[in-house]
């Protein structure tokens, strides 16, 4: 089985359409963050992803980021609860239409810039991935937390 990638048209698009639908009361299934906050920690991570806002690898990660890589990457999805690196925390209430915009381009823009154009950028935990590598860790992150609200 192929792994679903943000890179792929038709993902991107289901992506987009799932985000659409989400609600400013959508109720969250796990963790601590409302939609709004959802939102904005994934638009972080794809600043990160993108090369925008470059990040150096923990230590921690250095360490033993590599036990957890294939996890990471692998076809299930990412678990409920998993730990968010410090600057990825959101920890004031995001305007949620704003929010859900600056999500939507950044999103596009990541799209766009494809796997060439993100090779290589650093992973605050896993340190360097490939482009093929951010592709899949982004659709990942982006429907975990739309699963997280039920979209």
């Amino acid at each position: 089985m192929r792994m679903k990638t943000i890179f792929d048209a038709a993902t991107h698009a289901e992506l987009q359409e799932r985000l659409s639908q989400l609600k400013v009361d959508s109720e969250r299934q796990w963790g601590k963050m409302s939609a709004a906050q959802a939102m904005e920690h994934t638009a972080r991570a794809i600043e990160m992803a993108s090369g925008e806002k470059p990040m150096k690898q923990l230590f921690l990660g250095k360490a033993i980021g590599w036990m957890f890589k294939s996890t990471f990457l692998g076809e299930k999805p990412f678990s409920k609860n998993a730990p968010t690196g410090p600057t990825m925390i959101v920890a004031d209430e995001p305007n949620f239409e704003a929010t859900r915009e600056r999500l939507q381009t950044l999103m596009s823009g990541f799209h766009a810039l494809g796997p060439a154009k993100t090779d290589g950028n650093i992973h605050g935990f896993f340190g360097p991935l490939t482009g093929d590598q951010w592709g899949v860790a982004q659709f990942k992150h982006v429907d975990h937390h739309l699963r997280q609200f039920r979209v």
